[in-house]
């Protein structure tokens, strides 16, 4: 629509829209409603096809139908079937399913059914947690406010709109609402008329002064992408609340269109830290695992000629390579200590596998305002011209914040005046407030920075005393003065601003009472007498300085990213604990200035990063990520989106935005602090939990796969049959579900707990062959023990010679390698060793049973044989004892780890 159209009549939009914005012109969209703060408000009001009078109720119904509801943006809950196909995307329930195809193609149809019982449980439990999850933050979720007051008309002949309530989600662009203090901005919108309006906007920028908002002249907006948007004067954004004043404003966008919504551009990397090591894990074991069946072929083609007949067994083989039970484990340890802190704590953990990056977290980064401390400033000191203290200061700040509150008719004070009234309240004698009688007020002003209360003393006529208090240098400007000394004033305010304190300047006067009829103006705020500074603070919130410092004590670095001063940040972040003098402290200017690579390592040395955007924010989080940290974040304005889809974990309190619970893995309780150690040691349990499991498994597997490879080329025949080889990975892959329910000593827990690909890999390599060292002194007692090892009745033997040391080395494996003899709960057994013990008698039993025969197992081993398979077993458990204590030792000295010793700690790069 061209801007020299027409205004249209109330009620009315352009021709042949029935009222409703031409959706054609890309101004009319909700989208670009910011824009609108370009034009003159009537400008504005036709551009949105609506007028001062609002909408007719007709109008609001057929935008409500083209726009939607005016709702929080929510992310689509999946189904069930969506959630299990979701899980079947996991790179080893991916590779079992292959195995599955794979094993019904060569006719192992046991194998394929084994495969399809895993992978159904493991999605089952997965979705089931999630699905949970999911269900509990729904609980939380609520509309930004209730009810708003919207101007309506019930047809466009009326005269007059009536000022109705209406239900949040039924506002619509084009709507006129009325707001007044302690109210929440329903939507985006553009101030018709304002008085007095004070608006907080903590949650979408950070910054936790309130702004006073006012109608204001045409003027180009910044970019969308640009935080100045929310400066502009003239616009009020969803998520922000009313401190002080009143407005009449019409909405620009609602729902998804507002800037509310805008955090739902950013898109959470495609992995985290634990999703990046698993997949590489996962890929290396597929390489492998491809090779294995070619490889046995071949092998076996060159020296025994049988061919595809032993295509089963090499199947077999490239499945016992693959931890079967990775899936079910996994999602059993995380759903049990998501079930735990859930039920504990109080804490809702969204999408399971961030549980884990939470015990891998080496770094948390967090918001300052509204996360580390509370909207709620408190007086720090109050000091006369000289410098020293004066409570005579304090008392007049309270007087003008007492009666510019009465007679300006804002029931709400902001926070600054808040915390003056009450710190006069507990340093002043009852009493003191009736000293004086309130004739007049002038409100604070943008333009001038500055408010005035007019007081008399009861019995005192002709005389009236203003009281002026405001920003140190619109109050200074106003008072009779010289400049040497009002110069020495700005510095004395200029150092204690950097010291991280807000201040505000106290001035008074005595006037003559004017005549009847006459007003106090801006005029009369002249020739004032300087009474002193109020000096104000951040109230940090209660648990954090403990809770920071024992996330220090366990290996985690806080950074504190804020969109505050940098001297405030610097005075919460030295009475936190954390000393920002330890690394520059850097600011917005100074990250705009470096690249990617030089941001990555400056943020590793900074503790503090002031002034931030979230844009910096984001930056700043992805350079520690780039860095090979495993990072967190923990906020709860809009304005920390970014950062939170940017790290690996994103943690919210359960009072944050609704687009930023509905964005976070994690959510916490009603007190954050007082869970997030709980929290992170949790994570640390599934961390080791599944480490122990890797290690375990994949060392047991790849020794025993590498070992049935020698054995084809050793033997004339199967060293063990397939039936055989999935029945022992069964047992085997049950017997390690108990690493779900394992229990770890304190040392385990006290460092991070980041899954290495490279050691893990390198760990497996180990003591794998050392594992087929011993499978292979196992060959060579039954070759020399067992008669006609070559016949049926011999490989039968044979058959049940392996499967039972077979059992026996992995029930070895599971107690020897599950961690470190230190780390290791103390007490009763654990039931990952009641489960090797388990694991150990049924390779004993088994062959002794009917079960035995049925499975190509005959039990009659000679005692020699049984004696130098014992022989092996000790010097295997032996050389197993002397590796583990070797690798800790190595661990100990710095070099990299998995979880033998829980992580190396902070700062570790992942391979």
């Amino acid at each position: 629509m061209p801007e020299t159209a027409p205004l249209c009549r109330d009620g009315e939009g352009p021709p042949g829209t029935g009222g409703v914005p031409d959706p054609a012109a890309a101004a009319d969209r909700p989208q670009a409603g910011a824009h609108l703060a370009a034009r003159a408000p009537l400008t504005a009001l036709r551009r949105l096809g609506t007028g001062p009078r609002g909408l007719t109720e007709a109008e609001a119904e057929e935008r409500l139908a083209r726009y939607g509801e005016n709702a929080p943006p929510e992310w689509h809950t999946p189904s069930l079937p969506r959630r299990l196909l979701r899980g079947v995307r996991d790179p080893f329930t991916a590779v079992l399913l292959c195995l599955a195809v794979v094993s019904t193609v060569v006719g192992s149809l046991g194998t394929a059914a084994v495969i399809a019982v895993l992978v159904s449980v493991s999605c089952l439990l997965r979705a089931g947690g999630e699905l949970r999850a999911d269900r509990s933050v729904a609980g939380l979720r609520a509309l930004v406010a209730g009810t708003v007051t919207v101007l309506r008309r019930h047809h466009a002949a009326e005269r007059e709109p009536g000022a109705r309530e209406v239900p949040v989600g039924d506002l619509v662009p084009g709507d006129v609402i009325r707001l007044g203090p302690g109210d929440l901005v329903p939507a985006d919108v553009l101030l018709l008329r304002a008085t007095g309006l004070v608006v907080h906007q903590a949650p979408l920028t950070g910054e936790s002064q309130p702004l006073a908002k006012y109608v204001a002249g045409p003027a180009e907006p910044p970019p969308d992408g640009d935080t100045r948007l929310f400066e502009q004067p003239q616009l009020c954004f969803q998520g922000s609340s009313v401190v002080a004043g009143s407005c009449t404003a019409v909405v620009l966008a609602t729902g998804s269109d507002t800037r509310l919504a805008a955090g739902h551009r950013h898109r959470r990397p495609a992995r985290s830290g634990y999703e990046r090591s698993v997949h590489r894990v996962a890929w290396n074991l597929v390489r492998f695992m491809l090779l294995t069946p070619p490889l046995a072929l071949a092998a076996d083609a060159a020296v025994s000629g049988r061919g595809v007949e032993i295509l089963p067994f090499a199947v077999a083989v490239a499945v016992s390579l693959t931890p079967e039970m990775l899936p079910v484990v996994m999602t059993a340890v995380l759903a049990r200590n998501a079930v735990a802190l859930a039920r504990d704590r109080r804490v809702i953990v969204r999408r399971l596998p961030a549980l884990h990056d939470l015990g891998a977290m080496d770094v948390l980064c967090l918001d300052k305002t509204g996360t580390l401390t509370e909207d709620r400033p408190v007086v720090d000191r109050a000091v006369g011209p000289d410098g020293t203290p004066d409570a005579e200061v304090l008392r007049w700040a309270a007087v003008n914040a007492l009666w510019t509150l009465q007679l300006a008719e804002t029931p709400v004070p902001d926070a600054l005046d808040e915390a003056i009234l009450r710190a006069a309240a507990c340093s002043e004698p009852a009493g003191r407030d009736e000293e004086y009688e309130g004739v007049a007020a002038v409100p604070f002003d943008p333009a001038r920075r500055l408010s005035t209360a007019v007081v008399r003393t009861p019995g005192r006529l002709g005389t009236h005393t203003l009281v002026v208090k405001g920003a140190v240098e619109a109050v200074l400007e106003r008072c009779a003065l010289e400049e040497p000394e009002r110069e020495a004033l700005r510095e004395r305010a200029a150092r204690w601003a950097d010291d991280g304190l807000r201040l505000l300047a106290v001035a008074t006067a005595e006037r003559p009472a004017p005549a009847p009829g006459k007003n106090y103006g801006t005029a009369d705020e002249r020739g004032l007498t300087f009474a002193g500074l109020v000096a104000l603070r951040d109230t940090l919130t209660t648990d954090a300085p403990e809770a920071l410092r024992a996330l220090r004590e366990k290996g985690v670095e806080v950074k504190v990213l804020t969109g505050d001063h940098p001297g405030t940040a610097e005075r919460t972040c030295r009475e936190l604990g954390l000393d920002p003098a330890g690394g520059a402290v850097l600011t917005a200017d100074r990250i705009d200035a470096l690249d990617d690579r030089q941001l990555a390592g400056a943020a590793q040395r900074a503790t503090l990063f002031a002034r931030c955007t979230p844009h910096h924010k984001a930056r700043v989080v992805a350079a520690l990520r780039a860095a090979g940290r495993t990072t967190g974040f923990l906020g709860d304005g809009v304005n920390d989106l970014a950062a939170l889809r940017a790290a690996d974990v994103g943690l919210c309190p359960r009072d944050a935005v609704a687009t930023v619970r509905e964005s976070a893995d994690v959510v916490f309780g009603e007190r954050p602090f007082a869970a997030l150690d709980e929290t992170v040691t949790a994570g640390r349990r599934s961390g080791v939990s599944l480490a122990s499991y890797l290690r375990v498994a994949l060392s047991s597997n790849f020794g025993n796969a590498l070992a049935m490879l020698v054995a084809v080329l050793l033997f004339p025949f199967m060293p063990m049959l397939p039936a055989q080889v999935l029945l022992q990975n069964l047992f085997f892959d049950a017997a390690q579900l108990t690493f779900a329910f394992d229990r770890h000593g304190p040392a385990a827990l006290r460092a991070p707990a980041p899954l290495r690909p490279g050691e893990i890999l390198r760990f497996v390599t180990v003591f794998g062959v050392l594992n087929a060292a011993a499978d292979m002194a196992t060959f060579a007692v039954l070759a020399a023990t067992v008669r006609g090892a070559a016949g049926e009745a011999g490989q039968a033997l044979f058959h049940a010679g392996w499967f039972t040391e077979n059992l026996l080395t992995q029930a070895m494996v599971m107690v020897l390698l599950r961690t470190r003899g230190r780390h290791r709960h103390r007490g009763r057994p654990g039931p990952v060793a009641w489960a090797a013990v388990l694991l150990a008698l049924t390779g004993l039993l088994l062959p002794l049973t009917p079960l035995g025969p049925a499975l190509g197992m005959v039990p009659a081993l000679t005692p020699v044989s049984y004696a130098l398979l014992a022989a092996v077993l000790g010097l295997y458990g032996a050389a197993l004892a002397v590796a583990v204590r070797h690798y800790g030792r190595r661990l100990a000295t710095g070099r990299e780890g998995i979880g033998l010793a829980a992580g190396r700690g902070v700062g570790g790069r992942q391979p």
